[in-house]
């Protein structure tokens, strides 16, 4: 029987195929037509690995780097490859953790001290097993079969995790020669398509750095990451107070039913946090605080809570959000593709901006304006303001650092505040949870929650919203005075219940339909809060689930 394959990434182009086929098979068709390595197929709107065999009409779309999920394919397979080489080189008894992103690259601390003698043979050891292509075979194991491994392997946490959850029978279990680990993804069918790595000692780890979206075919310039390196520190601080350094240990909790002081002391600590940031404000003197962050950072609880603790310090605050000083919608600007720019500086009225920050210091009456989108338009009248020497303007929003919009207050009066949600818990020791996951899982039930906006939506915008943050925030945030890191350590666990009904509305013939089933499937191995009502109504993670305070 004859059977087409339509390959979306190039028009007009259909393949034609005799009974069954593995998509590698397709893919070597029109590689060559493609601008980028592929690592990843979306076959009918499903992820599929490329050794996924297909047997009827079907359309295909060949995905690269410049996909998140395809990303995290790279990424992990990486990461086995690296495994590997430290096994084959120190021995089966060392044990790596992943961390975090940093540095362009991933954090690893390891039970061994490396040194560059170390780093050059594990390296030279990675090179030897890409340019043998070795196999990377995935097979499916039971549940206690997973358990068995992970005790032979002394990887405990893995053990209590497979335990922890009911919801899960089958697990894929990944395989190079004789170096065999549990993923939660998929990975590339053999080793030789992870060509571009570097690997360099850093601070009490290793940085293994690859290929960006931004650039699939380089490595990034190293970027020195040291405030993000210490927010993240902080973060696993955070976590070994609480005892929850995996999701296994959320788990357990939620079991047994003590998560109401792992939640109480969560937002201590957040209240502890923004308590001394609000001294190091008033002892800089500052005039002016920004704070900025990527989407669904939480800025607008914590900016509101900063004022709070700002008022205890014993000075006025005045609240202002960029969003509120859009262009007009005669002005609106527009992306290389066409669509209306929300994202980018340019929509922003910076002139305005400017002129009305600079009358407030000067103690002038300024007729602060309203952005409505049901306009859509800017509204004035409504906040006719004047500021003393007492008070301190607290600026929020994704460009809040960017020099354009105060660059004529002298630094010294300015405190700039960065904030994100930096998860401190992996599933495991070289699973870790994206911060970008946390982030769209947060935005997604924000927005049909408070905006009747579906999942398939928020899905959709999200790689357009995630390169805007790469050009518009993160080269900001190198600049900031202070990094706050906004994430609820038990906070996916409650966001469960409202994201998951979401995401399985989504049906196979929508596009958005794989990146459901990618987070559904993450989403798994979490243990859920059913009862949310003792999370405090002035937390940050009300700001999406609802019932704040602060937020309305």
């Amino acid at each position: 029987m004859t059977n087409n394959a339509k390959i979306l990434n190039l028009k007009d182009r259909t393949l034609t195929f005799e009974n069954r086929i593995r998509v590698e098979e397709l893919l070597k068709q029109v590689q060559d037509e493609l601008p980028y390595p592929i690592y990843l197929a979306k076959l009918d709107n499903a992820y599929r690995a490329l050794t996924h065999i297909t047997e009827h009409d079907c359309s295909i779309e060949f995905l690269d780097l410049r996909n998140q999920e395809a990303w995290l394919v790279y990424q992990n397979s990486l990461i086995l490859i690296f495994i590997k080489a430290v096994h084959d080189v120190l021995g089966k008894k060392v044990l790596v953790t992943v961390n975090n992103s940093l540095n362009k690259g991933l954090y690893i601390t390891s039970s061994h001290k490396f040194n560059e003698d170390d780093v050059n043979a594990v390296k030279q050891r990675m090179d030897e097993i890409v340019k043998a292509d070795l196999p990377i075979v995935k097979e499916h194991m039971t549940k206690e079969g997973a358990r068995q491994l992970a005790r032979r392997q002394k990887l405990s946490e893995a053990n209590k995790l497979l335990d922890s959850i009911t919801n899960i029978d089958d697990i894929e279990i990944y395989s190079l020669e004789d170096e065999v680990q549990i993923f939660y993804n998929l990975l590339v069918p053999s080793t030789g398509y992870v060509k571009l790595y570097d690997l360099n000692i850093y601070r009490n780890g290793l940085i293994l750095r690859y290929p960006h979206p931004g650039n699939p075919n380089e490595i990034p310039p190293y970027e020195e990451q040291e405030m993000l390196y210490n927010a993240f520190s902080e973060a696993t601080k955070w976590g070994q107070l609480m005892n929850v350094n995996f999701v296994c240990d959320l788990n357990e909790r939620i079991i047994f039913d003590r998560s109401e002081d792992m939640i109480l002391m969560q937002e201590a600590l957040h209240e502890k946090r923004i308590s001394n940031i609000a001294d190091m404000i008033c002892e800089k003197n500052a005039h002016v605080v920004l704070i900025c962050g990527p989407s669904s950072s939480g800025k607008t609880t914590f900016a509101k809570r900063l004022c709070i603790q700002l008022h205890v310090n014993g000075f006025k605050t005045l609240y202002m959000g960029t969003d509120d000083y859009y262009k007009e919608y005669s002005e609106r600007v527009y992306d290389e593709n066409g669509e209306v720019d929300l994202e980018s500086i340019r929509a922003i009225d910076t002139q305005l901006f400017m002129r009305q920050i600079n009358e407030l210091l000067e103690g002038k009456e300024v007729d602060l304006p309203h952005y409505d989108f049901s306009i859509p338009g800017k509204v004035f009248g409504e906040r006719i303001t004047k500021i003393d020497k007492n008070t301190i303007i607290v600026i929020e929003g994704i460009h809040a650092m960017n020099d354009e919009l105060t660059c004529n207050i002298p630094d010294a009066e300015k405190f700039k505040i960065y904030i994100s949600p930096f998860t401190p818990i992996s599933i495991d020791h070289h699973n870790r949870i994206s911060t970008t996951d946390a982030r769209l899982i947060r935005r997604m039930v924000r927005d049909h929650k408070f905006r009747s906006s579906p999942a398939q939506r928020t899905i959709s915008m999200w790689p357009k919203v995630r390169s805007s943050e790469d050009s518009n925030i993160f080269p900001y945030s190198a600049k900031a005075d202070v990094f706050f890191n906004s994430n609820c350590i038990y906070e996916t666990s409650v966001l469960k219940k409202y994201a998951e009904p979401l995401l399985k509305r989504i049906q196979r013939n929508e596009p958005e339909y794989g990146e459901a089933q990618r987070i559904l499937s993450f989403l798994k191995y979490f243990d859920p809060i059913y009862d949310d009502s003792m999370i405090p109504n002035n937390s940050i993670i009300r700001e999406f689930i609802g019932g704040s305070v602060i937020v309305k």
